[in-house]
């Protein structure tokens, strides 16, 4: 014994009792995993791109609205990819239309 064992434990090899194991026993952790984040993180994502799709689908002239940077302003007017907004008396601006991120009840915006 030398002075080295005194201070860390020697780790001896135990004797070969340890078995294979079932080679798919980790297969329903995995499926499970899968299964949640599935149901926590995929689902709900889909289901605001959806929602997105439809308001950038649906947005016409008239239409108050606040961009991804918070801008509140009116549509003017909305082409294939662009939309005019109108954020104050006498100012247009023109704002990719994945830039809107939500539609205001009419009357909220006070232009």
């Amino acid at each position: 014994m030398n002075l080295l064992d005194l201070i860390i434990s020697p780790a001896f090899a135990e004797g070969s009792t340890a078995s294979a194991g079932n080679p798919l026993g980790g297969l329903p952790f995995l499926i499970i995993m899968f299964i949640l984040m599935y149901f926590l993180l995929i689902r709900p994502q889909q289901k605001r791109a959806k929602e997105h799709k439809t308001l950038l689908a649906a947005l016409k002239k008239g239409d108050e609205v606040v961009t991804n940077g918070g801008v509140v302003g009116m549509v003017n007017s909305v082409d294939e990819s662009f939309a005019t907004l109108q954020i104050a008396q006498g100012v247009i601006v023109k704002v990719q239309k994945q830039g809107i991120n939500q539609k205001l009840p009419k009357g909220s915006a006070s232009i």
